[in-house]
């Protein structure tokens, strides 16, 4: 199906081209780019609801600003599908979020006009900031924009970067996306605050005038003392009274406005490019503007996978025999069975009450899960604190995010010895997110810490056995539990819930020859493996060590006293994680043998679907039964022989 552009935008292959077309045009360039957006997302699939939200904006930013002379900084960057349509990559944007394609998010070695790499939140202000004190320091007429959402802008790292702008002197404008949506609805005190200044009756009716005297300043930098001394008067006189937080941090504030209203934003814009200095305007936008299903349902359609544009309908792969659910559903109805019984369980999850699955306990028991916002280190430290007062907490954080609260994890939790439990989902390599959001380092930098439980389940009732044994009274340690994004094995997967050993794995096959060792998910590959190899006269032994600390000493001197060719898999980068471990210990024992460690790659991986993944980084199941192969292979050469 070939997806054609309106006429307007089949013309813009860069801002240049955007910059040709007249202002009443610009109406259509946004009309054209939205529908764009959702005619390629229905078809190939990515982020929707977000990048229809900001269409307006893009648009504006890209007419007034000299990108990329001009750095324009998208915060996280799922809104950022019409700055890329813009930008030159309108062509190539069916192969958004696709092995070798398009990044879904901004990508500096992809484009010139993506400035910053993104995908975390909150980044955005502190990175144009950045480029805000580099142009004044190198004499550079160079603006520096920063889109960040009201979301985002919960986290501390923002508010970090507020308060060094504010007193920076630098020329940095911060553009607030204020939806009242991240994935998930948004909560906290921001969120009231920012909706008492967009319905403020008193700001309301002072906002036009506030307009009418940028409109009077003249064009270009140079005006004078006595007229910026006016200005900033009549601003503070003028400005409500709640929009004090942005003007206590002597940055100026604007808005808010209809971040829909092109016109508006364009006329804006060009205002406040004529003004030095940190400044910030408040843009209120509808997230999934423009398609009325993802205006009513925004969580759901923040990326929906693919769909009828015309219906509405989600497309869903249907099967002849039931499925194994996903391991955040497995996590997220397990805690409710276990709080049932368990009335010191609590959960905690920074912003990701959908994508973890704790929004099934919100739902059941909403004074005992929490929801506290882009707020990683916050979500940690909070955690430990309801620990010190004897709660059980499960604290559910994706794998690559948790990244950014390790020092929490050090100073407030390991060091204390609180029982904290650590849900890692999305553990392991996450497919068309990419980079920024794979799961790669959490074994390596968890295991260096003294006092935690690293844990990963090969499956569903693993996964439940392992948060049962978690919130046992006899478990006094922090409590790392990792699983991979997707679905599970057992589609029958409600088991009893036992508890298992600390510190204990499972042999699983024994064989001959060579033992594989395995550390959650990536033990099914490696019973694939085993399965096909069988068929040639292989037999490998199979163990399953389900924790890297304490790691499972016994059985690991039972394989090395037996077998002198060992494979390791896991889903986690293979310097410094579990096959480390595994050397670590064979070193520390003075035992020798042929180790091949399979799992993440020393390098930056970057984006594909799940599979596609697997088999680069060589631990799927064909590069499992691979490295037996070359392991084995004078025996699979004498096999061969007898064969023929």
């Amino acid at each position: 199906m070939e997806i054609v552009p309106g006429p307007l935008l089949k013309s813009i292959n860069s801002p240049d081209d955007l910059k040709k077309i007249s202002r009443t045009q610009l109406h259509q360039v946004c009309d054209e780019l939205r529908q764009y957006i959702i005619d390629v997302v229905s078809v190939h699939g990515g982020h929707f609801a977000a990048s229809l939200g900001v269409v307006e904006l893009s648009v504006a930013l890209h007419y007034i600003y000299n990108t990329p002379y001009d750095q324009l900084v998208w915060d996280v960057g799922h809104q950022a599908y019409g700055h890329k349509i813009l930008t030159g990559r309108r062509d190539n944007f069916i192969t958004n979020r696709k092995y070798k394609g398009l990044s879904g998010f901004p990508k500096r070695s992809e484009s010139e006009y993506d400035t910053f790499g993104v995908g975390h939140s909150s980044t955005s202000i502190s990175a144009a900031l950045g480029m805000a004190m580099a142009a004044k320091y190198k004499g550079e007429n160079r603006k520096s924009v920063a889109v960040i959402g009201d979301g985002s802008m919960t986290a501390g790292m923002a508010f970090e970067a507020l308060n060094h702008a504010g007193v920076a002197d630098s020329d940095v404008l911060i553009i607030l996306n204020d939806n009242c949506m991240s994935i998930d609805p948004n909560v906290g005190a921001l969120k009231e605050y920012l909706t008492d200044i967009s319905t403020s009756h008193t700001y309301n009716k002072v906002r036009d005038e506030i307009w009418n005297v940028l409109g009077k300043l003249p064009a270009g930098k140079n005006f004078s003392r006595e007229m910026a001394s006016k200005m900033e008067l009549s601003l503070k006189g003028m400005i409500s009274k709640s929009s004090n937080l942005f003007e206590s941090l002597k940055i100026r504030y604007f808005g808010p406005i209809d971040g829909h209203n092109i016109t508006k934003l364009v006329d804006t814009l060009q205002d406040l490019k004529n003004i030095p200095g940190p400044k910030l305007l408040h843009i209120v936008t509808v997230k999934g503007k423009g398609y009325s299903l993802a205006e009513k349902d925004q969580t759901k359609w923040h990326a929906p996978g693919l769909f009828d544009k015309v219906t509405g309908e989600i497309y869903k792969k249907k099967f002849d025999t039931p499925q194994p659910p996903k391991y955040q559903d497995v996590f997220g109805h397990t805690m409710i069975e276990l709080a049932e019984q368990n009335d010191k369980i609590m959960g905690v999850t920074p912003a990701m009450p959908s994508g973890s699955s704790l929004k099934f306990m919100m739902e059941k028991m909403p004074h005992r899960a929490f929801d506290v916002g882009i707020c990683e280190q916050h979500a940690v430290t909070l955690s430990a604190g309801l620990a010190t007062q004897g709660l059980k907490v499960f604290c559910n954080i994706y794998s690559s995010f948790m990244q950014r609260a390790f020092d929490q994890v050090v100073h407030d939790v390991a060091i204390q010895k609180l029982p904290v439990v650590f849900c890692l989902d999305r553990a392991g390599v996450v497919g068309d997110d990419g980079p920024t959001h794979h799961g790669c380092y959490d074994i390596a930098y968890f295991r260096c810490i003294p006092n935690m439980i690293i844990s990963a389940p090969m499956n569903e009732s693993e996964l439940r056995n392992l948060m049962f044994t978690a919130q046992l009274p006899s478990v006094k340690n922090p409590f790392v539990i990792r699983y991979p994004r997707g679905e599970g094995v057992m589609p029958e997967w409600k088991t009893k819930m036992e508890e298992i050993q600390i510190g204990k794995g499972r042999k699983l096959k024994d064989g001959d020859d060579v033992a594989i060792l395995s550390f959650g998910h990536p033990g099914n590959f490696a019973t694939a493996a085993i399965r096909e190899l069988r068929t040639e006269g292989i037999n490998p032994a199979h163990y399953d060590m389900r924790f890297v600390k304490p790691i499972d000493e016994e059985m690991l001197h039972e394989v090395f006293s037996k077998y002198n060719k060992i494979v390791t898999v896991e889903d986690g980068t293979v310097v410094g994680g579990f096959g480390s471990a595994v050397l670590e210990f064979m070193s520390k024992n003075n035992y020798s043998a042929e180790v091949k460690m399979l799992g993440i790659p020393d390098r930056i991986v970057e984006h594909g679907t799940l599979k596609e993944l697997y088999r680069e980084c060589e631990y799927d199941a064909k590069a499992i039964a691979d490295t037996v192969r070359v392991l084995l292979k004078d025996k699979v050469k004498i096999s061969s022989v007898i064969a023929g």
